[in-house]
């Protein structure tokens, strides 16, 4: 395959990842859309809309039900004669929990607590998305370079070819010098082909996060003091405030909430049910009045088949897994909060050591082909050099890229890569709103009403 074939096949990947009219994007625009429009976030936004209508099935229990019935019936009797008869009732029913042993009230905060866990899993998805999309953003840019640096890896090598093959006619070198750079074209060719692949890869990954194709990107990005200045100020706030942490807590409130209302259920329940007739309510001839009853009803558990006892174990069972979760939740934080700071260090002293050996690099590659030249060095040793220095370069484009992931990976163990601490300009989604709303517990009365 020749350079130039190469080279066409890297402009074409080129162009198909940016059209003619595409302008730049930065990554915190990359980050906004896909905020704005990832499905995955808006999945677990409606999960938190759907755990907030628990909240009002569960206050429902403490209000009364009222509703219209209206009963129609017809006979007939066939006694010496045959008779016939109708009658159509209207009236109101009133059925109302008044007391059940604080039952409701648990089942309440139960709700709500759950209600919460799902809006911490929708800030943990978000970080999720964003982190996954600077992933994808940063792996495009790696590609993207090392596709041109083995390009140029691979003209190198022809030259070495050339330049070999040159020698061999003048009898200043040998037919290993040639096979030599040729096998070592044939290892750049393959290593270009790979990178394509990988760049592929990664435009696809980009679409998935994003939404769209990747348009001149580039990885300049200011945190803006988001980055903790030691690892215990970063382990300090991600047990204060990361999403899993608060899902974890949230999580004992809802078990503690269930226990409570597996407790009250040994308890009594006491109903006031009462109805009212205002159509036909008498029957026969007396066709007016209106007749009405009232009642208080009580109810003592007594034995239930085992029920009770087994949903009180059950209930004090989840308590303490959701415990022993937390405690697990919390080790996986701290974990991860040591493991994206010793990235971010391993990168940063990657890049340092690269930077250092790159122009020592570069200076060596130019004494030893110029020792080639005179005969003093063979083209192995050219090929070697040329390796060694292409293998620093790939490393300090593969650490830069690292850096920023490893940088994005420390802020969302702390619990503060969100929309909101980025400034991305977007909407926020949190479903906080929604569920403020659905605790009105009247409002289907107004919303008969309008």
């Amino acid at each position: 395959m020749s350079f130039k074939v190469l080279r066409a096949g890297a402009m074409a990947l080129a162009l198909m990842a940016v059209p003619a009219t595409a302008q730049a994007e930065t990554l915190r625009e990359a980050l906004a859309s896909a905020y704005a429009n990832n499905p995955e976030i808006m999945s677990a936004l409606l999960s938190v809309k759907s755990s907030a209508e628990n909240i009002a099935l569960a206050k429902s229990g403490k209000l009364p039900n009222i509703g219209l019935s209206g009963d129609l019936s017809a006979g007939f009797q066939a006694n010496g004669g045959y008779t016939t008869s109708q009658s159509f009732t209207v009236g109101l029913g009133y059925q109302q929990r008044l007391f059940d042993n604080f039952k409701t009230d648990a089942e309440i905060e139960q709700a709500r607590a759950l209600t919460e866990l799902s809006a911490q899993a929708l800030r943990n998805a978000e970080q999720n998305v964003l982190l996954s999309v600077v992933q994808a953003y940063m792996n495009v840019i790696r590609d993207q370079q090392l596709v041109k640096l083995r390009a140029d890896n691979v003209e190198f090598f022809q030259t070495q070819v050339q330049s070999a093959d040159d020698r061999l006619r003048i009898g200043e070198g040998t037919k290993i010098d040639v096979s030599q750079a040729q096998a070592r074209l044939a290892q750049g060719q393959a290593a270009y082909q790979s990178a394509l692949s990988s760049l592929q890869t990664s435009q696809a990954s980009y679409m998935r996060w994003v939404g769209h194709k990747p348009q001149g990107l580039s990885q300049d990005f200011k945190f803006a003091g988001l980055m903790p200045k030691s690892i215990d100020e970063a382990i300090a706030l991600a047990e204060a405030r990361h999403p899993a942490v608060m899902s974890a807590k949230a999580a004992i409130r809802a078990a503690q909430s269930g226990t409570d209302a597996a407790r009250a259920a040994f308890g009594p329940t006491l109903d006031l049910i009462g109805n009212i007739c205002t159509i036909n309510c008498f029957g026969g001839a007396q066709n007016t009045g209106i007749s009405g009853s009232v009642k208080l009803s009580l109810s003592i558990p007594l034995y239930t088949g085992g029920a009770l006892g087994a949903s009180m174990r059950k209930a004090n069972i989840e308590q303490i897994k959701s415990e022993v979760d937390a405690v697990s939740t919390r080790d996986q934080i701290r974990e991860a909060v040591i493991s994206s700071w010793s990235a971010l260090q391993n990168a940063s002293a990657q890049i340092d050591s690269a930077n250092a050996a790159l122009e020592a690099g570069q200076l060596a590659l130019d004494g030893v082909i110029q020792e080639r030249d005179v005969g003093q060095r063979t083209t192995l040793d050219v090929l070697n050099a040329r390796s060694e220095l292409t293998a620093t370069r790939e490393g300090l484009i593969s650490a830069s890229s690292s850096r920023i992931i490893a940088s994005f990976a420390l802020i969302a163990s702390t619990g503060r890569l969100s929309a909101e601490e980025l400034k991305l300009g977007v909407t926020l989604k949190s479903g906080e709103g929604y569920a403020a709303a659905v605790e009105d517990v009247w409002q289907e009365l107004r919303a008969i009403n309008e």
